[in-house]
């Protein structure tokens, strides 16, 4: 094989290489295809979402459903609005749907999980999801545990 041919496959590798190192990072980042089709927001209130992000999975037994869309604060009532967007396809969620903010693993990225309720009117575009449940802050937990056993609470 002659020195050119040699150098033109190593050049279509470290290409090859360079795609694959971009497309895993789209992937890591959830960049990739965030909306693939149509979508609905709904508007959830969290009095603590810990580490949640922008594009954040939202998935409901375990099925991705849709992606956090943005987070704000109320300058009222301080706390937290997460706008979620939930694709078309799953627009049958009760309008009592239970939103709570999940981590994936010991410390891993933090995620919402809705969990549908009973009724037979459905969650549209524009609704609220009243029920929620805030992040679990590890540090909180750590601080009430020290607490208790420096206060001589063994229980």
């Amino acid at each position: 094989m002659s020195r050119k041919a040699v150098e033109m496959w190593v050049g279509v590798f470290v290409l090859a290489g360079l795609l694959a190192l971009a497309m895993l990072a789209f992937k890591v980042g959830n960049l990739g295809s965030s909306n693939a089709g149509e979508t609905y927001r709904v508007i959830a209130r969290f009095d603590n979402i810990g580490g949640l992000n922008v594009k954040a999975p939202v998935t409901m037994a375990g099925v991705r459903v849709g992606r956090v869309a943005r987070i704000s604060v109320d300058r009222e009532q301080y706390n937290a609005v997460v706008e979620i967007d939930i694709e078309s396809r799953y627009d049958n969620l009760p309008i009592d749907t239970s939103a709570s903010i999940l981590t994936a693993g010991l410390l891993g990225s933090q995620y919402i999980g809705l969990e549908a309720g009973g009724e037979e009117t459905f969650l549209e575009d524009g609704d609220r999801i009243t029920l929620t449940q805030s992040a679990v802050v590890l540090e909180q937990l750590i601080g009430q545990l020290l607490f208790n056993k420096a206060s001589g609470d063994s229980q």
